[in-house]
């Protein structure tokens, strides 16, 4: 069955069919990079898809190995450099598609070892689904919170090992990401600053997850800047009321930790191969996101 939490968060996702010419990017990039977009509930709106370019970078995936299982990942980062600040980047549902991989990319653009990790792959390969229903009964809601903690730790240790400075490590991440980032600030003591987009706040509680972000508000390594939206149907305003409680009563690194709230953004505002993406809000959150991080000193 799957998750009312879950259903109820994602319902704000649901798209229109692919195109033809949106196969075929998804083809050739998958072909490219081992990554790509799930078929027909990742519509591609070319008119709007940023595409950021690599040269002077070194991108592509990698393996990090987790316990002896081999994760996976999206990197990018300015080519021939050491000691870089790192940023993980956490996936939407969908996994490691063109978009997160061109996320990825930007951060490294500007001057950062990105790292987006695959954290659905031992559950199955989220980008092969074509319906939303089955993607998050049979892979996402069988994802446990303790088993990304995990392969995040893994993804730290191998960024140390392979270009990154772990005194200056952030994360970000987007609607299942965005909750997984607020999680990872207060489990990893590497991280100095995340930035949540549109990540669940509240919900209900479960085997596989049983803390919410508000649950462990008070218990932040590194400050947390949230970018919401008011006009999420799937992540209500009051919720935000309730973490931005919880927050104030917690340490030095919750109280730290900020909310903007776009008021006409809908979920998923910074998607911009989607038809929620809202161009004003994606690029003065991206620019925040940056900012964020430069002052708690990942950059």
């Amino acid at each position: 069955m799957m998750n009312r939490d879950l259903k109820t968060e994602f319902n704000a996702l649901l798209p229109g069919k692919s195109t033809e010419a949106g196969a075929t990017r998804r083809t050739a990039l998958k072909t490219a990079l081992g990554v790509g977009y799930a078929a027909s509930v990742m519509p591609i709106m070319a008119q709007t898809a940023i595409k950021t370019p690599t040269d002077g970078l070194t991108a592509g995936e990698v393996s990090i190995d987790v316990k002896g299982f081999k994760m996976p990942a999206y990197r990018a980062m300015p080519a021939g450099k050491k000691n870089l600040p790192v940023v993980l980047v956490l996936s939407e549902i969908f996994g490691v598609h063109e978009h997160i991989a061109d996320v990825a990319n930007r951060f490294a653009r500007a001057g950062y070892l990105a790292i987006a990790p695959e954290l659905f792959v031992r559950q199955g390969d989220a980008q092969s689904y074509g319906e939303m229903a089955k993607l998050i009964a049979e892979v996402i809601s069988k994802v446990p919170d303790a088993q990304v903690m995990g392969d995040l730790d893994a993804t730290v240790a191998w960024a140390g090992a392979n270009g990154g400075d772990l005194a200056r490590v952030g994360i970000t991440g987007f609607c299942w990401g965005g909750r997984q980032t607020w999680l990872y600030a207060a489990h990893s003591k590497h991280i100095k600053a995340g930035v949540a987009w549109y990540g669940r706040l509240v919900g209900d509680r479960t085997e596989l997850t049983p803390k919410n972000p508000i649950d462990i508000a008070g218990q932040l390594h590194g400050q947390v800047l949230g970018l919401y939206g008011g006009a999420d149907t799937g992540i209500p305003l009051d919720s935000v009321e309730k973490m931005k409680a919880a927050l104030a009563t917690g340490n030095a690194s919750s109280k730290a930790s900020q909310f903007v709230v776009y008021p006409e953004a809908p979920h998923a505002f910074h998607a911009d191969y989607r038809p929620s993406y809202r161009k004003e809000a994606a690029e003065d959150g991206w620019k925040r996101c940056l900012a964020w991080f430069k002052q708690h000193g990942v950059a």
